[in-house]
């Protein structure tokens, strides 16, 4: 059995939980172009190796950051969103940060 230890729910059986998306930096929807915002929206990086991603644990609802290898499947590290972004409002930092 996988276990994925939700910041807020402790350790859970992986099947609780549901991926979102990688977490990047958002585009600003009114000055950017539509490519760039159709890419945003849809385009993922899909990159082998440690990428950070949003997750949300099924039963509460709960939506947490988590670090993970694409390759090996195997889940580094979590962090709540507060955790995660603090008073930051910069992705890039946060990830250099992780």
């Amino acid at each position: 059995m996988k276990i994925m230890t939700c910041p807020l729910n402790g350790p859970r059986n992986i099947s609780e939980f549901v991926c979102g998306r990688e977490v990047r930096e958002m585009p600003d929807p009114l000055s950017c172009s539509d490519e760039a915002w159709a890419a945003h929206l849809f385009l993922e990086d899909n990159a082998a190796g440690d990428v950070i991603e949003w997750w949300m644990h099924g039963p509460t609802s709960y939506w947490f950051i988590a670090r993970r290898n694409t390759v090996t499947e195997e889940i580094i590290q979590t962090y709540s969103v507060e955790e995660f972004f603090g008073t930051s409002t910069s992705i890039d930092a946060d990830k250099e940060a992780a």
